[in-house]
C-alpha cells in the first residue's frame, strides 16, 4: 500500500489534568465574582434611577440658561449659575491638581523611589487623603480668604485642587507600577534617558489609568459642598469669572435647595443632582474615549 494511500493518523487526544476539586473552585470563585458584581451593581443603578425619577422634570432649555429664582416658593427651572460655577471651578481645581500630581507621581516612581523625600510624599499624601473636605476648606480660608477679603471662586478651586492632588498622586503612581519594567529597559538599551523613557513610553502605556485616576479627582471635586460653602459665597447669576465675585456649584444648591421645605426647592434639588450626576459621567465618558484613542496611537 502506498503512502498516499495510507489513513492519516488520529491527532493526539489531549486529557484534562485539571481536577474535579479545582474545577468546583473556580466555578465557585466565578460565580462569587458574579454575584459580587451584582450587590455592588444593583444599589448604583437603583439611586440613579431613583436621581433620574425625581429629577428629569425641570430638564429642558430654560434649566441650563436661566438663573436661581431668588424666591423658594416660586416653581420652575433655572440653574444656570450652578453649571457654570461648577465647571468653571472645577476646571482651573483639575488644571491646579493634575499636573502637579502626575509630575509628583513621575518623581515618587521614576526618580524618588524609596528616598526619604519620596517616603515623606508618599505619607503626606495619604494624610491628606484622609483630612476632611471642611478642614481644607477651612485652611484656604485662613489662607487666603481672609487675606485677599473676598469670597470667590478661585479659593474655591484652591480648596478642590487641595482634596484633589493627593488623588491623582496617588493613583498615578500604583498606575506607573504597572508598567512592565521590560518597557524600560529596552528604551534605556536603545539609549533613551530616564526622562525620554518616561515621557515616550511610560507615560503613555499608563495614560488609561492616569486618566481614571483623574477623572476619580474631578468627580470627589464635583461633588464637595462644605469649602464650596464656606469659601465661594454664593450667587443667583452666573459668574464665569472665578477672580472676581461670589459663586457657587450644583453640590452647594443641592444642599441647599434641598435643606429647604418648599416642593419647589426640592424639585430643583433633585434636577440639580441629575445635571451633576450627568455632567460627571459625560466628563467620565469623554475622558476615556481620549485615553484609548492616545494610548492606540503610541502602542
Amino acid at each position: 500500500m502506498s503512502a498516499a494511500g495510507a489513513a492519516a493518523p488520529d491527532p493526539p487526544v489531549v486529557v484534562s489534568r485539571v481536577s474535579g476539586r479545582r474545577r468546583l473552585a473556580n466555578g465557585a470563585a466565578s460565580t462569587a465574582m458574579v454575584v459580587s458584581f451584582l450587590l455592588a451593581t444593583i444599589p448604583l443603578l437603583i439611586v440613579v434611577a431613583y436621581v433620574v425619577g425625581r429629577g428629569w422634570q425641570l430638564i429642558d432649555p430654560d434649566w441650563f440658561t436661566s438663573d436661581i429664582p431668588n424666591v423658594q416658593f416660586v416653581e420652575g427651572p433655572g440653574m444656570a449659575p450652578a453649571i457654570a460655577g461648577t465647571l468653571v471651578i472645577t476646571a482651573f481645581a483639575a488644571l491646579l491638581a493634575i499636573p502637579l500630581g502626575v509630575a509628583g507621581a513621575i518623581y515618587l516612581n521614576e526618580y524618588g523611589r524609596q528616598s526619604v523625600l519620596a517616603r515623606i510624599i508618599r505619607f503626606m499624601s495619604d494624610v491628606m487623603t484622609g483630612v476632611p473636605s471642611i478642614v481644607m476648606g477651612l485652611f484656604i480660608y485662613v489662607i487666603w480668604v481672609l487675606t485677599v477679603k473676598e469670597l470667590t471662586g478661585l479659593a474655591g478651586s484652591l480648596a478642590l485642587a487641595c482634596l484633589m492632588l493627593p488623588i491623582v498622586v496617588r493613583s498615578t503612581e500604583e498606575m506607573l507600577r504597572l508598567v512592565p519594567i521590560e518597557l524600560r529597559q529596552g528604551s534605556a538599551a536603545l539609549g533613551a534617558r530616564t526622562w525620554q523613557t518616561t515621557l515616550r513610553v511610560v507615560i503613555p502605556a499608563a495614560l488609561p489609568g492616569i486618566m481614571s485616576g483623574a477623572m476619580l479627582a474631578i468627580a470627589r471635586a464635583a461633588g464637595e459642598t462644605a469649602p464650596i460653602i464656606l469659601v465661594t459665597g454664593t450667587t443667583l447669576t452666573a459668574n464665569w469669572n472665578i477672580f472676581e465675585g461670589q459663586n457657587t456649584t450644583l453640590a452647594a444648591q443641592i444642599f441647599d435647595k434641598a435643606s429647604l421645605a418648599a416642593p419647589a426647592s426640592q424639585e430643583r434639588a433633585w434636577a440639580a443632582a441629575l445635571t451633576l450626576v450627568g455632567m460627571v459621567f459625560l466628563f467620565t465618558l469623554v475622558a476615556r474615549l481620549v485615553a484609548s484613542r492616545f494610548s492606540a496611537r503610541h502602542a
